[in-house]
């Protein structure tokens, strides 16, 4: 044979390798464009930076919290006034996101994390000069619209780096500073109130976010796919980063030409209710629905925690700040846990399906069953939380050993979070072209329900006890269940139609 037919060959014919059971073909030059011209480290770097990033919101709502009776002290208002306060924030924190999160999936990442900064610290510095309820109530709407969008965003830029076969593993990255606000902020809140003062909380968040948005405005690069492509298309001016501006020196240097073939436009303008389309699918509403009653019972047990162990137990606002910790060390894991078994339940049924995982590339859903190698990885979760929440409360209730309690706490940050970010993930893979307004939709049924769980929890156990109170949640679990079966079962099928319907209609358009 001759060098020149064994070059052709090898260009042609892709090598293939192995890798824990599944093929993964590889070729020297290949028809198929990278999904990602990012390498691996930078993939991590700009996942964690964002995921980081989006640790504001659900910071500011939890740091909050140890401050509530010094506010109502200082500014004169009742408590219920305060706990307004939370009401509404939650309620922006499902809101705003839809509104920013179909700009980000039309004109870019960068521009809508730019609005969040400059929204997020003029609030910050507001709350802590002000001295009036209607300036607070007024000013920590204004904070939620400017941090709640970070957390759609981290996920987007997650969707826009990693394929359906890496994404768990990349949302795990992605999940990690999310989870860590819940946990550290009453922490955080509790030793900032007591030795400084309150308005030490929102100077603190000022530095926090400043530092955090300074990093990100240098450093991340703009990655929707929508505006980049896979990430070798120079941006428009505004998502130019430092990092992005080296990078697009280096490619030309390099006689790197952009691949225009990688970017998909999107269609029409920014639209502020295209999440309430999400909300109007079948499969995705299921989805969404349940997910949102799951994080309804994990809000509940957030906020009520801190009132529980002070009744309880005694503790002091320090003490019941450390006693989170558990459950924000159990979300964590999940980059180890659920993160693990999506990936590994993705591969296995690819290679069932005979479809050929090839590095760096997209993976089409029409030929796979999506929903299946998702929820096969996320139902179980959703069991295991079901039975730590109902050992968590009966603990709580007979007011059993600390340690305990705090095991407890642990494994329901484990699994809890490990099915939610399960359901995540599959809504994410659903709306590959548009994860940001996927996931803002997914963010709007959370948080709507996370405000009526944060306000119905206090009333429920007072009046049946933390134990039932954790009963009646995981039942709700268990009894709805059998809805994410259905989505196993007929999801492909509505997915099928669904495409149809949508063929004819674009057909139609064009007529």
């Amino acid at each position: 044979m001759t060098r020149r037919t064994s070059q052709t060959l090898l260009t042609k014919n892709p090598t293939m390798i192995t890798q824990k059971g599944v093929h993964i073909f590889q070729s020297v030059q290949d028809a198929e464009p990278p999904y990602s011209v990012f390498t691996h480290r930078e993939k991590a770097s700009m996942i964690l930076l964002v995921s980081f990033t989006a640790v504001i919101s659900p910071l500011s709502g939890a740091i909050y919290l140890p401050a509530l009776p010094s506010l109502a002290q200082e500014l004169g208002v009742s408590t219920s006034l305060i706990n307004l306060t939370v009401t509404t924030y939650l309620i922006l924190q499902g809101v705003a996101p839809s509104f920013l999160g179909n700009f980000a999936d039309v004109y870019g990442r960068r521009p809508a994390y730019m609005i969040c900064c400059v929204i997020y610290l003029a609030a910050n510095i507001g709350l802590a000069v002000q001295d009036s309820y209607a300036a607070l109530i007024t000013l920590r709407c204004l904070q939620s619209c400017g941090s709640s969008a970070t957390v759609a965003l981290g996920s987007a830029v997650s969707a826009d780096l990693a394929t359906r076969a890496q994404r768990g593993k990349y949302l795990g990255y992605a999940a990690m500073g999310i989870t860590l606000g819940p946990a550290l902020g009453p922490v955080l809140g509790g030793l900032l109130d007591h030795y400084l003062g309150w308005r030490a909380i929102f100077w603190f968040l000022t530095i926090v976010s400043g530092v955090l948005f300074l990093v990100l405005f240098i450093f991340l690069p703009e990655t929707c796919r929508n505006v980049v492509g896979n990430g070798s298309i120079p941006p428009p001016w505004y998502s130019v980063s430092l990092i992005g501006y080296i990078q697009q020196r280096r490619q030309r240097h390099q006689g790197i030409e952009p691949d225009v073939g990688t970017i998909k436009p999107p269609r029409g303008r920014p639209n502020p209710f295209a999440s309430l389309k999400v909300l109007a699918d079948k499969e995705c509403g299921i989805i969404l629905g349940f997910g949102s009653l799951m994080y309804g019972g994990y809000y509940m047990l957030l906020t009520t925690l801190s009132s529980e162990l002070s009744s309880r137990f005694g503790f002091s606002s320090v003490i019941i700040g450390v006693c989170y910790l558990p459950l924000g060390l159990g979300s964590l894991t999940y980059r180890y846990t659920g993160g693990f078994l999506l990936d590994w339940n993705f591969k296995r049924h690819a290679k069932a399906a005979g479809v050929v995982i090839t590095h760096n590339r997209q993976q089409d859903v029409a030929e796979l069953p999506i929903e299946k190698m998702r929820l096969q990885a996320s139902i179980p979760f959703v069991y295991l939380a079901s039975g730590l929440v109902i050992a968590y409360g009966w603990a709580m209730q007979t007011k059993a050993s600390l340690a305990g309690i705090e095991i407890f706490l642990f494994f329901c940050g484990v699994f809890i979070v490990g099915a939610l970010n399960g359901l995540n993930t599959l809504i994410v893979d659903m709306h590959v072209n548009s994860p940001a307004t996927a996931v803002a939709a997914n963010n709007l049924c959370r948080c709507l329900v996370g405000a009526g769980a944060a306000a119905v929890g206090s009333p429920l156990i007072n009046r049946i006890g933390l134990g039932w109170t954790a009963v009646f949640v995981s039942g709700v679990w268990i009894i709805l269940s059998p809805l994410l079966w259905l989505v196993v079962a007929k999801g492909p099928k509505w997915r099928k139609a669904q495409k149809q319907e949508k063929g004819i209609r674009n057909a139609r358009d064009r007529v």
